[in-house]
């Protein structure tokens, strides 16, 4: 199956300039087998996230994740909205990204604190990757609610989950025919050069 999923993407995606495979084949799907996974295959994609690079090295990201199965898995899980509730069932883990927006140092604010927290973000979602897992990133959720569970001079940005690659027929017909990688935007769309447009 792994192949399989190697080849669609090989297909479905071409760089016009080269970059490492990694970069060029991270997607994100949906089907997961609801499989749990431990400590030690988790941690090292927050290991990953923990280098990522940041303003005066202030590292102002936060995760705060669920295991499926135990206590917790509701508190996350309840802010979903009902699309991503439908496959995230078989996540094994679901996590809040969350960043804090003054430096602690100084309780100055740090206007890079987002960015920061994005690369934090693609480290993980690189690292998981690199693992065979599955990493999804999503923002159909809660936001409201979300901010009850974070200090206040936290800013939300994302919820992801992280499961094992399931079998696309697991998903519904609708999502069946989501599940494939994406392509992207010419770079004269988003990269110019002196001015705008």
């Amino acid at each position: 199956m792994k192949d399989a999923v190697a080849d669609e993407i090989k297909h479905a995606r071409h760089p016009d300039y080269p970059i490492h495979p990694l970069i060029l084949n991270r997607w994100s799907p949906r089907a997961m087998t609801g499989e749990p996974i431990a400590d030690g295959e988790l941690f090292p994609l927050f290991e990953a996230a923990r280098w990522a690079p940041s303003s005066y090295n202030a590292q102002p990201w936060r995760i705060l994740y669920v295991k499926r199965d135990t206590q917790y898995w509701e508190r996350l899980f309840s802010l979903l909205v009902d699309f991503n509730k439908e496959w995230c069932s078989k996540a094994a883990v679901l996590g809040l990204f969350f960043s804090r927006t003054t430096f602690e140092k100084s309780n100055k604010p740090s206007h890079t604190h987002a960015f920061d927290t994005g690369a934090a973000w693609e480290n993980l979602c690189l690292e998981g990757t690199s693992r065979g897992l599955v990493v999804h990133g999503m923002e159909g959720f809660d936001y409201e609610k979300a901010r009850l569970l974070i200090p206040k001079n936290f800013e939300i940005h994302a919820m992801f989950a992280i499961g094992r690659k399931g079998a696309k027929s697991g998903l519904s017909p609708d999502l069946q025919q989501r599940e494939t990688p994406s392509t992207r935007r010419k770079i004269s769309e988003f990269a110019f050069e002196g001015k705008i447009g």
